[in-house]
């Protein structure tokens, strides 16, 4: 076992492979909202031997694969915050009204026989209209503030006149609507039996439940992106610049 791996973080072994998110999300290791525990202690909150996990981990890490991974660590603020709009964002917004007409035909037909679907349609409204206005709020007032910080930083400022707040606040508000988008995909994720269509379901039946499952897949890859990579990195140059002026 490669105990070096065993002490990193969900995120950190994202962040060198992106191939590790398929593993994690194969065995239900959450890395985007709870990226920052160790994969050894993620494994035992899940129950999953860490040697199982890390045997994989390491097939991917030392395999013969050349797909280029995109380097998102090695991206500054302002290409960060335009791959996730141009990416995450243009995929929500393109997927989700056709996704909840499909539940709502899907729950309208079925929903005697299957009354769970009633639920599902349900909770995927609401999160479709908590997306909605979360992705507003980043494109049109967090985002920006990164990338006003970002032109900071290459200027080289030695004039910041702002509060750590005006970053911290937003941060953290979106951060918490991500533990909640999460939750609440994770229940649909329950009631639909992991995403499993019963042997009855007509097409769009099946359609919906792999629409779902993709739509939280691409979740999972966004709140990474955003959480333990774009935030942190905000952060730490908001704190350089300061520490730059006092000195």
């Amino acid at each position: 076992m490669n105990t070096s791996l065993t002490s990193l973080t969900l995120a950190q072994i994202v962040n060198s492979n992106h191939k590790a998110a398929n593993i994690f999300e194969k065995y239900r290791l959450d890395f985007c909202c709870k990226g920052k525990r160790s994969l050894e202690q993620a494994c035992a909150e899940q129950e999953i031997p860490v040697t199982v996990v890390t045997a994989e981990l390491e097939n991917i890490f030392n395999g013969n694969d050349k797909t280029k991974a995109i380097e998102f660590d090695n991206m500054n603020m302002t290409q960060l915050c335009d791959y996730i709009v141009h990416t995450h964002h243009a995929y929500v917004k393109d997927e989700m009204p056709q996704l909840n007409a499909y539940l709502q035909k899907v729950s309208s037909k079925h929903g005697e026989r299957h009354p769970e679907l009633y639920k599902i349609f349900q909770i995927f409204a609401a999160v479709k209209e908590e997306m909605e206005g979360h992705m507003k709020k980043e494109e049109h007032i967090l985002f920006p503030r990164i990338k006003e910080l970002q032109k900071l930083a290459d200027l080289e400022a030695v004039n910041l006149q702002l509060n750590i707040t005006y970053l911290q606040s937003p941060i953290t508000i979106m951060e918490q609507e991500h533990d909640h988008a999460g939750n609440l995909l994770n229940e649909i994720r329950m009631l639909s039996n992991d995403y499993t269509a019963p042997p009855d379901a007509c097409t769009t039946y099946a359609l919906s439940f792999a629409s779902l499952r993709a739509f939280e897949l691409d979740l999972h890859q966004h709140v990474h992106l955003e959480n333990n990579i774009l935030f942190p990195k905000a952060i730490g140059t908001f704190k350089e610049l300061q520490e730059a002026i006092l000195n």
